[in-house]
């Protein structure tokens, strides 16, 4: 028997040649394997959209081979879906998962209702007030009675507890597209991705110098380098959107010392202007809303550094003054 251990960043790491009680999923199981029930075979979980975990790939092959099968391995790692793709699939499957947590909860509820139900006409049947006899011959029925409330509340209240629990995972999938496109939010991944983009072209550098001249490039940097540029073009047209929809990406263009910023419900005045952000007195000054200015802050001149994507608004000096003004005539 031929098992193909097979690993393309489209499809992730999968097993193709084993059937049921062949042995091998005992094998790779200790190598990072599982079952994957949503496609029916062996693969190694969230490795679609991922370079290959070679150490488990090559791991499970000697195991594989040590039992006597025959194994091929295949690693291609050009084989891969477009961000925007990827970003679809997940979008997709939220969505499965919430009809299909809907479905759940209905029928936790469904059987909460039916339990709650059952358990009042067993106490319907008996008379208001009516103690068990003890010695009597309803002794032993009015006891099973008491046995089949006590279960059908229990019954009812677990079954609630489920449809909470289903209901909130529904909401939960409902909101994955919203959550993951929360400007603010956004702008912090496109930070990050920035980031994570301009230490694989360093690294990039490092490997060409090393290579005196030639042309020395690493398949994963490479990779990794187009995937990044990629997810970052998207998501920079997820805010392009947000801003045609009114929201307002704040910059250092946007803001002068003594100028004020909305953080929450509070307003604190701009002590310094920086590249990210802008240095305002500690936000322990504001607790409770208000506007707090540099003299105000009492905490030993601690100040803070709110981030561009923290911000909520933006008043000049002269704005600020105009504000409480008028909201001192009301």
């Amino acid at each position: 028997m031929t098992i193909e251990i097979i690993h393309s960043r489209s499809e992730g790491t999968l097993i193709e040649g084993s059937a049921k009680g062949d042995g091998v999923y005992e094998i790779v199981r200790r190598h990072g394997f599982r079952y994957m029930p949503s496609i029916g075979q062996l693969g190694i979980r969230q490795s679609r959209d991922r370079a290959a975990k070679t150490w488990y790939i090559n791991a499970a092959a000697a195991a594989l081979r040590e039992a006597g099968f025959e194994v091929n391995v295949t690693i291609d790692e050009s084989n891969r879906r477009s961000f925007a793709e990827a970003e679809a699939d997940r979008v997709e499957r939220a969505e499965g998962r919430a009809e299909r947590f809907s479905g759940y909860a209905d029928n936790a509820a469904n059987r909460s209702e039916s339990a709650y139900q059952h358990g009042h006409q067993v106490a319907d049947g008996i008379p208001m007030g009516q103690p068990i006899l003890v010695g009597h011959h309803s002794e032993r029925r009015a006891r099973r009675d008491v046995e089949r409330i006590d279960h059908a509340m229990r019954t009812s209240i677990s079954e609630s507890e489920k449809a909470s629990y289903w209901s909130g995972r529904q909401r939960a999938a409902e909101g994955y597209e919203q959550f993951r496109k929360a400007p603010r939010r956004t702008l912090r991944r496109i930070e990050r991705l920035q980031a994570d983009l301009r230490r694989v072209q360093r690294r990039q550098r490092e490997e060409s110098a090393e290579g005196s001249g030639r042309d020395v490039t690493n398949q994963e940097l490479v990779i990794r380098h187009e995937e990044l540029t990629e997810e970052i073009a998207y998501w920079e047209a997820v805010i392009a959107e947000a801003e045609k929809n009114g929201f307002k990406v704040w910059s250092k263009a946007d803001f002068k010392k003594g100028d004020f910023v909305r953080r929450g419900k509070t307003w604190f005045e701009v002590l310094r202007v920086n590249a990210k952000s802008v240095t305002i007195p500690h936000i322990h000054n504001g607790i409770g809303g208000g506007v707090v200015r540099a003299s105000d802050n009492k905490l030993d001149g601690w100040t803070w550094l709110l981030t561009y994507d923290e911000v909520f608004g933006r008043r000049s000096a002269e704005e600020m003054e105009a504000a409480l003004a008028a909201s001192t005539t009301e």
